[in-house]
């Protein structure tokens, strides 16, 4: 049984509405290659795109899966609940609706998408058909403050069911052994990386280098896939370190834009190493989710 402390973390209500997608005054976008074009993106509904489909391949630009959520209400000015629902939402956690035809019908968390700072939820097909825009889901945000009570790795956006479901290996020294889909080097971090707010939003992995695609396997990336980034670090923000390591979950599609690509939510990070990723084919949420 993992040792963790989920006996003392917070269970506590947040809640946001289905977002409208959203197109620019110039709704063009222009890839590296000078090519311009107008593409589907943020918020809404995405009704063929869900977990463990293919983060690239499609004629999209950081269109996120399932229905993407936030809550707009302002107090004092201060966009204070959006925030704490981007903060305190965890992956895996149970999402409901509470308005509109699918009122009652649940679904789980499946990531953040930062700029926007949008959660992201994964519902069946048939409640998927049910929803509208403007229909408010309220999350059992819980996760925030979980840590393991055996080892220094920082645990960061996770359910402590889901972190249960993951099968991870403590080693003697504290050492964390986790499946991942890919290893990426922290070379072609790019959007987001620098941030200071690893609980919330994303960094996006840089494909337009078809070298180093092929060389670390990048063009199968799924959505809702378990990653490695090595010389890396999350624990406090996003940069670049020598000898750490960060695990991540694959929130959104890829990208046209210079320096953008496939989101990923940080999950675990070690500025010691301390993670020793295990290649596992089916490291994706998809699949963790059916054991919860």
């Amino acid at each position: 049984m993992l040792k963790t402390n989920r006996d003392k973390l917070i269970c506590q209500s947040v809640v946001g509405e289905i977002t409208s997608p959203q197109g620019g005054i110039n709704p063009y976008r222009v890839n590296p290659d000078g090519h311009a074009d107008i593409y589907p993106g943020v918020g809404g509904i995405t009704y063929n795109l869900r977990i463990g489909d293919l983060a690239s391949g499609w004629f999209a630009d950081h269109v996120e899966p399932g229905v993407s959520i936030s809550n707009l209400t302002q107090i004092a000015g201060q966009p204070g609940p959006n925030r704490a629902l981007n903060q305190f939402s965890c992956v895996g956690n149970t999402a409901r609706i509470i308005s509109g035809d699918a009122k009652g019908k649940s679904g789980q968390v499946t990531g953040k998408h930062g700029g926007i700072e949008h959660v992201l939820i994964d519902f069946e097909p048939e409640t998927l058909d049910l929803l509208a825009i403007g229909d408010k889901i309220q999350i059992k945000a819980t996760g925030c403050g979980l840590a393991l009570t055996e080892s220094p790795v920082k645990i960061i956006n996770l359910d402590p069911d889901l972190l249960e479901a993951m099968d991870l290996k403590i080693g003697n020294n504290g050492a964390v052994e986790v499946g991942v889909t890919h290893i990426i080097p922290a070379r072609i971090m790019g959007s987001g990386i620098g941030s200071p707010h690893s609980h919330s939003g994303d960094y996006d992995v840089q494909l337009f280098d078809q070298v180093t695609v092929e060389e670390f396997g990048l063009d199968d990336l799924r959505l809702g896939d378990l990653v490695a980034i090595t010389n890396a670090d999350a624990t406090y923000g996003r940069i670049y370190k020598t000898g750490g390591m960060v695990i991540g979950v694959v929130v959104h599609s890829d990208c046209v834009l210079a320096g953008h690509g496939p989101g990923v939510m940080v999950a675990m990070s070690s500025r010691d190493g301390l993670i020793n990723p295990r290649i596992t084919p089916d490291a994706n949420l998809k699949n963790y989710f059916q054991k919860l």
